[in-house]
């Protein structure tokens, strides 16, 4: 095991949107592969054709290149040496290994009809059975291939009459599963049912193709969610009946994303109740055409996301927040995942974002920010859509913000702080507005240091402090009392909206004090 190259995939099913969760499974996989050189794989599993949903798959290809976890094979990433990727088109290939099972004994035909099926449950749950399973004990009792002669199954398949083949798990015998985040788990096969593994419609169920199609690729790891965990001792098995145990690959199961408040795993319902999203990308059921939000479209940063996710159950063991995904394949390790489940923190995944947008470049946010002015009916330059957006960005968790943080860089304020003007505004400071709209007038540089340097020279001469009138001032300029930097806001805005805002307040601001 130790000499083969690292292999692991990312297996989901085409039955509705990609669950943030699975982006996580996702992720992990793509971070232990690159670790240690090995390959990322996507492979659709899509046996259960009654589930397909029209799109899904689009979805999640589409869903993994947003976030840039990209396979490097798989389907929508190219064919590598052990496709196809997608289990509906390698329905030839499981019968063989469904017969194998038979012909050595570790399987077995059932003919046995849903309503013999129900019946046989409602004797066990009548005798007291608190989950009515075909098991060892009760499939000596049932029809199939163990209960009848060889003529009456070789019949039976002759007329096509339906079947499944059924794994025939061991009466009592220890099974021990070895994780490499949880230790050793050791299930006794009483506990375990004769799972179905192949349908007499030629598709096999989950469990036998998972396992032909990890042996086939070539898996060294599987990594995946905790759900899994209760088959892990069925697959063992089935490696073991299958001679394939010399290659099993090492599991990992990762801990579930747990509601914001620690009670149960995360669903799409708790985004809708809490109004935050579960999804990467927005998603219309096709059904019902019921659309959900997505990451991407709420404004994050894809890189936000991985980030936050990368921590939804794995620490590097340090202080460090915030990594690149360079970063993340540097320092992740299956050992430093946690067993328990991970409470899903909507508040900081905004604050990742925050950071993200905080780094990003100006000209870059601008250019997320010009559609937005657009809509609004604002026709700006890009430099000067620049210059704002690298002042109200430090406020803002997402560019969709900025707007309700700067309008009033595009437009002058129809409304002022009300708080401000009733504390702030009297005739003194009517004065000094007056005043200081005349200087900036007067002011042929007019950048943030002579604005600050005529600002303070007024209020001097005017033997008033700046403290009294800088936020009436600002109020003046923007109808907010706080804001960014307030000379670098006068002087991105520049000199003749300043002069003609100071001029409009002039009038319109006494008669809000006598209102």
């Amino acid at each position: 095991m130790e000499n083969r190259k690292v292999r692991v995939r990312f297996a989901p099913s085409p039955t509705g949107p990609l669950h943030i969760g699975g982006v996580r499974t996702a992720l992990y996989n793509y971070l232990f592969a690159h670790k240690h050189g090995g390959d990322f794989i996507l492979r659709i599993e899509d046996t259960d054709q009654k589930r397909f949903v029209p799109g899904a798959e689009e979805y999640i290809i589409e869903s993994l290149k947003w976030c840039g976890i990209t396979p490097n094979e798989g389907v929508g990433f190219g064919d590598g040496p052990h496709g196809p990727y997608r289990q509906s088109d390698r329905k030839p290939i499981y019968r063989q290994y469904a017969d194998q099972l038979i012909n050595d004994g570790h399987a077995y035909y059932a003919f046995d009809t849903p309503e013999e099926l129900d019946d046989m449950k409602a004797r066990l749950t009548a005798a007291g059975v608190s989950s009515p399973q075909y098991n060892a004990i009760t499939r000596q009792s049932m029809k199939n291939s163990l209960t009848l002669s060889e003529d009456e199954v070789k019949q039976k398949l002759s007329d096509g009459e339906q079947y499944v083949i059924r794994m025939k798990v061991p009466r009592n015998e220890e099974i021990r599963v070895h994780d490499i985040i949880r230790g050793w788990v050791v299930v006794n096969s009483a506990q375990m049912d004769d799972k179905v593994l192949f349908k007499s419609d030629g598709m096999p169920t989950y469990h036998l193709a998972n396992i032909v199609d990890d042996y086939l690729m070539k898996i060294t790891h599987v990594i995946r969610g905790e759900e899994w965990l209760p088959s892990a001792p069925l697959h063992v098995l089935l490696y073991r009946c299958l001679g394939w145990e010399s290659v099993m690959p090492q599991f990992a199961h990762l801990p579930l994303l747990l509601k914001p408040d620690g009670n149960g795993k995360l669903s799409k319902r708790d985004g809708d109740r809490l109004g935050f999203p579960v999804f990467p990308l927005q998603w219309q059921d096709p059904s019902s055409n019921e659309i959900s939000s997505g990451y991407r479209e709420k404004g994050y940063f894809p890189e936000a996301v991985v980030n936050f996710l990368a921590f939804l159950g794995w620490n590097p063991g340090n202080n460090q927040e915030i990594f690149s995904l360079n970063e993340l394949v540097e320092s992740f390790s299956l050992e430093r995942v946690s067993k328990s489940g991970a409470k899903f923190d909507f508040e900081k995944a905004k604050w990742y974002n925050q950071q993200y947008l905080r780094k990003t470049d100006d000209a870059i946010l601008a250019e997320k920010f010009m559609p937005i002015l657009s809509e609004k009916g604002i026709t700006a330059d890009k430099e000067y859509v620049t210059n704002v957006c690298k002042l109200i960005k430090e406020k803002a968790h997402f560019v969709n913000e900025f707007w309700s943080l700067g309008s009033y860089f595009f437009v002058a304020p129809e409304d002022y702080d009300a708080d401000v003007i009733k504390k702030r505004w009297n005739d003194a400071a009517a004065k000094f507005i007056f005043e200081l709209q005349k200087s900036f007038s007067e002011l042929e540089v007019f950048d943030s240091i002579n604005v600050e340097r005529v600002f303070k020279e007024t209020a001097e001469n005017l033997q008033i402090g700046s403290g009294a009138v800088m936020q009436l001032f600002r109020v003046c300029i923007s109808g907010l009392g706080g804001g960014p930097v307030l000379f670098d806001v006068v002087a991105t805005i520049g000199k003749q909206e300043i002069v003609n805002r100071l001029k409009t307040a002039l009038e319109k601001l006494p008669k809000l004090v006598q209102a």
